[in-house]
């Protein structure tokens, strides 16, 4: 599985961050920023072995740009 992220649309707020600090963390600009990710069509990547924490990052992010794809 994976995590998608939309960093262009992202808004700050940290609510991934709190709720998954091991891959999330907050950008200089503002924005958060998916750890050890790729570039894909414009979105962040990186593959995962099990949701974890993320799919409460997903879910507290207010603006919904945190995907899991399995």
């Amino acid at each position: 599985m994976k995590i998608v992220f939309d960093r262009e649309n992202c808004i700050g707020c940290g609510s991934c961050v709190a709720a998954c600090p091991e891959y999330w963390e907050m950008g200089d600009d503002g924005k958060a920023n998916l750890k050890n990710s790729n570039e894909e069509d414009g979105k962040k990547v990186l593959e995962i072995e099990e949701k974890g924490c993320n799919g409460q990052a997903s879910n507290g992010c207010p603006v919904q740009v945190i995907k899991i794809k399995e």
